[in-house]
C-alpha cells in the first residue's frame, strides 16, 4: 500500500500521479510486496542545492524500523537512476 503526502503549490495537480509512479518504481526496485508501505513526500527545502523542494521516500516494512531515502529535488524530476542510488542503503537486510 502506498501512502502519499503532498505539499501545496503550483504542481499540486500533477503531484499525485508523480508520487504514485515514484512509489511504484521504489517498490519494484526494493522488491517489496503490498505488506510494505511506501510513502512519498515532497517537502520544502532550505538548501539552495535542492531547488526549493526535496523528495523523501519512507519505507515501512512489518517488524522493522521505518527507513528513509532523500533526494534533493522535486519528486516530478527524480530519475530511475537517482531513485535507485538513493534506495541502495535500504536494500541491505535489517540487522
Amino acid at each position: 500500500m502506498a501512502r502519499l503526502f503532498f505539499r501545496r503549490g503550483s504542481a499540486a495537480e500533477a503531484a499525485p500521479d508523480a508520487a504514485r509512479e515514484l512509489a511504484a518504481r521504489a517498490r519494484a526496485m526494493l522488491g517489496v510486496g503490498e505488506e510494505t508501505t511506501i510513502s512519498i513526500s515532497e517537502i520544502a527545502c532550505g538548501d539552495p542545492a535542492c531547488g526549493g523542494a526535496e523528495t523523501v521516500v519512507l519505507v515501512m516494512r512489518p517488524g522493522r524500523r521505518t527507513e528513509a531515502a532523500k533526494l534533493m529535488k522535486p519528486l516530478a524530476t527524480v530519475t530511475d537512476a537517482e531513485l535507485s542510488e538513493a534506495l541502495q542503503p535500504l536494500l541491505a537486510p535489517a540487522s
